[in-house]
């Protein structure tokens, strides 16, 4: 079964990773110094996916300016706007036209805020070998205090979906939510065809539920022990970027940013643009694009970004023209 195209959800919000996305969208955001957008498309890339289309509507240009259109990464990538947001479902239905415009049937869809070295082969070749509408690539619930789950019958089909449990419900019954869906599937075109387009829908929490309804072997389970790294939080971001350096090379440091010989900076990464004056001391930070920290000024686990004439919401505090969040 040959790869195809892909649809990267690029379009959300990303309110769990504010405010660093007050400054990029979650799909621009730099983790060890390589977008978001640009690590999963150059993942895909190396499985054969060459044609990709990604949907926009948060801060669309910070994305659009990362990635372009995919040439230097030797794809071509086309984009899906989207005014409202349109959701997991909504999304691919608005983008169905640019996803089968070369008569293509199904296209992988993968999420833009979640990493991971699942084996796009596999997956193919189990969508392929079922005949399911959809098919999730699962692992077993690395947090289920955490995560929703994702139900499974012994023969391999997604039989429903559980919520995450608030910790004001007592422990969790880990039975209850075996696996976590990690952000990649497979899907025939033809699962959002009847969704009304420019509508926002959402998949897992409407659309999959239907089709298991109407049809117990619509969804196939991908399981496998795939590495999952989830970039929601700042705290995310931060931890994400220190284990990729590790392994990489350190990029944590952005374009164009100007840091004084003066000053310290531990377990930290700034993105582009960024000032820092003489003895300012940043440790486990994350400081956004265009950030100016002044002569002196010491931060300890934040995640730093300019107001920019912004107030602060809950959680956050203005500092000499920062928006400052603890991680």
């Amino acid at each position: 079964m040959e790869a195809g195209k892909a649809l990267l959800l690029t379009a959300g919000l990303g309110t769990r990773l504010r405010p660093l996305t007050y400054t990029r969208a979650k799909a621009a955001v730099p983790v060890n110094g390589d977008p978001l957008a640009r690590r999963i498309i150059r993942w895909l890339a190396g499985h054969g996916i060459r044609d990709f289309v990604l949907n926009l509507h948060h801060r669309p240009a910070t994305i659009a300016s990362v990635v372009g259109d995919g040439s230097d990464l030797g794809v071509r990538v086309r984009y899906s706007w989207e005014q409202p947001v349109l959701g997991s479902a909504g999304g691919p239905r608005h983008a169905l036209a640019l996803l089968t415009d070369s008569g293509d049937d199904h296209f992988l869809i993968a999420n833009a805020d979640t990493l991971t070295d699942v084996d796009i082969s596999g997956l193919l070749v189990r969508h392929h070998q079922s005949g399911a509408l959809v098919t999730m690539a699962l692992i077993r619930n690395p947090r289920p205090e955490f995560y929703g789950g994702v139900l499974v019958s012994s023969d391999g089909w997604v039989t429903g979906f559980s919520p995450r449990r608030k910790p004001s419900s007592g422990p969790v019954d880990e039975d209850a939510h075996p696996y976590h869906f990690i952000g990649v599937q497979v899907a025939q075109a033809r699962v959002f065809q009847d969704l009304e387009d420019g509508v926002p829908h959402e998949s897992v929490g409407a659309l999959y539920p239907r089709l298991i309804s109407a049809q117990p072997q619509a969804i196939a389970a991908f399981i496998s022990r795939a590495s999952f790294l989830d970039i929601g939080t700042p705290r995310d971001c931060l931890d994400t970027s220190l284990a990729l350096a590790g392994r990489e090379g350190p990029r944590l440091i952005g374009s164009r940013a100007a840091i004084d010989p003066s000053a310290e900076l531990i377990r930290s990464t700034v993105w582009d643009d960024v000032r820092i004056g003489a003895r300012a001391s940043l440790r486990e930070c994350v400081v956004g694009d265009r950030a100016t920290i002044s002569a002196g000024a010491r931060f300890e686990r934040c995640a730093i970004v300019p107001a920019d004439g912004r107030e602060p919401a809950a959680g956050e505090r203005l500092e000499a023209g920062l928006i400052v969040r603890p991680l």
